[in-house]
């Protein structure tokens, strides 16, 4: 029981705490599950990493839910789901009832932004270090990020993560590193695998035989959840189609919503907690706002259940794990593309936010303060900052 509480209390001080979106996410994950709780030594973090950028889903809720299965079960994944999960999706299920924005405008709020530069900084300053330290994996590190600036297309991170992926199972041999299996057997992946698979195909026909707004709810959050690679913004596309031409949501309920999103820590699936609630408003829209929580996260969870046991047991042959070191260093590239956007592309905007951000990392990487307290200076910052403008 303890163990469990432990782990619903640092989830939820990342689902306080995480802003700047998916990739700072991961930033912020390391610091707190590698650096600061050691739950999971470097190389098995960027394992689980590799993993879920392969998945379709939410990768940043991925990871947690999957450090959370390692730590605690199949319970524990749901309880790290639930920690990260749950401030943000208050926030915007009380946003739908009040239709009334949190200001993205306001200046504390850009200091947020500031604050996920320097997390994402030094995530790839310490990733870098391990994964990218050799002239083979640092070039796969630069070309990657060189290829996905220029690019700057979701799709294009999966083609990169195969590429990275070929070129180590041709060209690296890693000695075999044994990792701790997850508590989870392979029929219960099995059963989550089918699961999966069941509702994907049974959901749809179930709400076309039943005519029912709940049901049809249920069955377009989850498709989205279960057919999105690159998660985050990546889903937007899927909900709209899901909810305005039903009428269910107007565009600029949709777009308000999204705004409101942005300016909350946590997940950006959580935007379906406000959609859910603006499109079943009975009894407060605790009802929609559940149902779609629940079943746009619920794919994810099934996937990582499903693949966990199989991936450490492949994860740990010589010629996968020289597959693994190619992504590994791919996933730094990808970090360090993310670092220049749309992470300092859009919070960087002044020599002001700038000289905040080299505060933030110093605090971060010298000085090793938490990642929460960094984010109290930036806020705090981002409004002194404000006073001369």
């Amino acid at each position: 029981m303890g163990q469990r509480l432990e782990l619903l209390a640092t989830s939820l001080k990342l689902g306080l705490t995480s802003f700047g979106g998916p990739v700072a996410h991961l930033g912020y994950f390391f610091d707190e599950y590698v650096k600061r709780k050691k739950w999971l030594d470097e190389t098995a973090w960027a394992d689980l990493v590799a993993l879920c950028q392969f998945l379709p889903g939410p990768a940043s809720s991925q990871l947690g839910m999957a450090i959370g299965i390692q730590r605690a079960g199949w319970w524990g994944g749901v309880i790290a789901w639930v920690g990260f999960t749950l401030p943000s999706a208050l926030a915007l299920w009380a946003f739908a009832l009040l239709m009334q924005g949190f200001g993205t405008e306001t200046k504390w709020f850009h200091g947020l932004l500031v604050a996920a530069v320097a997390v994402v900084a030094q995530a790839v300053w310490s990733m870098g270090k391990k994964f990218a330290n050799r002239t083979s994996t640092g070039l796969i590190a630069l070309g990657c990020a060189a290829l996905l600036t220029v690019l700057n297309n979701p799709y294009a991170q999966i083609l990169v993560i195969i590429i990275g992926g070929v070129i180590g199972w041709r060209f690296f041999r890693e000695e075999t590193q044994p990792h701790e299996a997850p508590p989870l057997r392979r029929r219960t992946a099995l059963t989550a695998l089918a699961l999966f698979g069941a509702l994907l195909a049974g959901l749809p026909l179930l709400a076309a035989a039943v005519p029912n707004r709940w049901l049809e709810l249920a069955s377009g959050f989850y498709r989205a959840g279960a057919l999105v690679f690159g998660g985050g913004h990546v889903v937007l596309p899927l909900l709209q189609q899901a909810v305005v031409p039903q009428g269910w949501v107007t565009n600029a309920q949709f777009l308000t919503g999204y705004g409101a999103a942005q300016a909350v820590p946590g997940p950006l699936f959580t935007f379906a907690a406000y959609l859910g609630a603006v499109c079943l408003p009975g009894q407060g829209g605790v009802g929609g706002a559940l149902v779609g929580l629940l079943t746009i996260f619920l794919p994810s969870y099934l996937l990582v259940v499903a693949a966990l046991p199989f991936w450490n047991r492949l994860r740990t042959g010589p010629r996968f794990r020289g597959a693994l070191t190619g992504i590994n260093a791919v996933v730094v590239g990808i970090l360090l593309a993310a670092l220049y956007n749309p992470v300092a592309s859009s919070a960087l905007l002044t020599p002001g936010d700038f000289a905040l951000a080299l505060v933030a990392f110093g605090l971060l990487q010298l000085a090793r303060w938490p990642s929460w307290a960094v984010v109290a200076v930036t806020a705090g910052g981002g409004a002194v900052l404000a006073l001369g403008t």
